[in-house]
């Protein structure tokens, strides 16, 4: 019998405000590890997942997804991108800004990070200046092109609020949401007055019940605390980042502003795989200087913490890769989280802090998952290459790698994959062999 059945009393978030309709199919995935160790079918209908039993207790009339040697997890969430200026590290002299080029780079942005599991992104676009709102409705025309593939969400982000030259970025702010901008943003860091730059998001966020996320490097203590005296009533949170710079504060200091940020509930993006770009001048690279946010300390302190990717083979950081699970594998090879918390750090703590619904593999909860080949969460970490991707109860995207061995003596007496050994048939997903030759 199967050990989680449909749930009519669990209460359902609140409908999507994109309009978009969750998929109505039916589809059984089937012989999937989960984190706990249990091997389970999982059947998904109408874009949540429906039932989970026991390994061959559910049918379906409808496709089933052999996930046998994979484990199964919460779909990760990108929390801090910038696919507007994505896969720009090559391009010689200014950036092709046409809304043609940006909502190309968007797109494809988009799809390679879903290629790695994150069904829901948000991306910072900045407005203003000579980019007027331009970047900002290429970067909504993709959101649009992406329905039912993955989420998308744009966070508007000024640079100068105050003052006389800030009328302009207020008034473009506003007009950032109407044009569909859900998440108010802003660079407090390049701002003459810093506290009067935060302090006009929070009123324009408050004003169109919107959510806020700051772009800030986090090294000003002072500023740091008066952000945080000031979050505190915004019903809609706060969410900050990447905050490499808190990582460069004296501990006593780093630890005060962590108790402070804790206080008034703001949550902290941070940024394992290095700086981002697109909205400042990136920093020193090969400086030695610390990167990243101090997870540890901030968790230790009741500071929500998530992690994202941030810049994605752009002048900030030519190789990255936008993989939420790299993120994941460095906070853990950092000693910063254990291999389970690094994982929650790029999923349920970023879903969290981007406002959307829980997911676990439970009855009555989204189909938002990702499967991933290996037996358990640190193995992932290390050696996640064969991914499938759930979005709305449907296959979205699919990743395989295959690892073969030349023919010797050693990959005899293994029995590893061998180049001259026949494909066996796995469900048409050609890893090379069912017995894990598949990475």
């Amino acid at each position: 019998m199967p050990d989680s059945q449909p749930q009519p009393q669990r209460p359902r978030p609140p409908s999507r405000s994109d309009g978009a309709a969750p998929e109505s199919g039916v589809l059984v995935l089937g012989g999937a590890r989960l984190a706990d160790g249990r091997t389970v079918d999982v059947r998904l209908s109408g874009g949540r997942i429906e039932a989970v039993g026991t390994a061959g207790s559910l049918t379906a009339f409808g496709p089933r997804v052999d996930l046998k040697g994979y484990l199964l997890l919460p779909a990760p969430a990108e929390p801090h991108a910038h696919c507007d200026t994505a896969l720009t590290a090559d391009a010689d002299g200014p950036l092709p800004d046409s809304p043609t080029d940006i909502q190309r780079r968007t797109t494809e942005a988009a799809l390679l990070q879903l290629g790695h599991g994150a069904t829901a992104l948000r991306t910072h676009v900045r407005i203003g200046d000579v980019y007027g709102l331009r970047s900002l409705e290429a970067v909504l025309q993709a959101r649009q092109a992406l329905r039912g593939l993955a989420d998308l969400t744009a966070v508007a982000v000024p640079r100068v609020l105050t003052g006389a030259a800030g009328a302009d970025g207020l008034a473009m702010l506003r007009d950032a949401v109407r044009a569909g901008a859900t998440v108010i943003g802003g660079c407090p860091d390049l701002d003459p007055d810093p506290a009067g730059h935060a302090e006009a998001v929070l009123e324009i966020a408050a004003e169109h019940g919107c959510a806020v996320d700051l772009h800030t490097d986090g090294a000003d203590p002072a500023r740091l605390a008066r952000l945080a005296a000031m979050a505190g009533g915004l019903r809609t949170g706060v969410t900050i980042g990447p905050c490499g710079g808190l990582g460069r504060l004296p501990h006593p200091i780093a630890a005060r502003v962590a108790d402070q940020l804790a206080a008034g509930d703001v949550t902290v993006v941070c940024l394992p795989q290095g700086d981002c770009g697109g909205l400042e001048e990136p920093g020193p690279r090969g400086t030695g200087e610390a990167r990243c946010a101090p997870v540890r300390l901030l968790r230790a302190a009741g500071v929500r913490v998530a992690a994202g990717s941030g810049a994605l083979r752009d002048a900030a950081n030519p190789v990255g890769r936008g993989d939420p699970l790299e993120a994941a594998f460095l906070l853990a090879s950092w000693g910063e989280l254990r291999p389970e918390e690094a994982y929650a750090a790029v999923s349920a703590r970023t879903r969290a802090a981007m406002g959307l619904p829980e997911v676990r593999v439970e009855a009555g909860f989204p189909a938002e998952l990702l499967a991933v080949r290996g037996d358990g969460i640190a193995g992932v970490l290390s050696l996640a290459y064969s991914r499938i991707v759930v979005h709305r109860g449907r296959v979205v995207a699919r990743t395989s790698a295959v690892r073969e061995y030349c023919d010797s003596a050693v990959a005899v007496a293994l029995d590893l994959p061998r180049q001259t050994r026949p494909k066996s048939g796995d469900g048409g997903e050609g890893d090379a062999a069912a017995g894990g030759a598949g990475a």
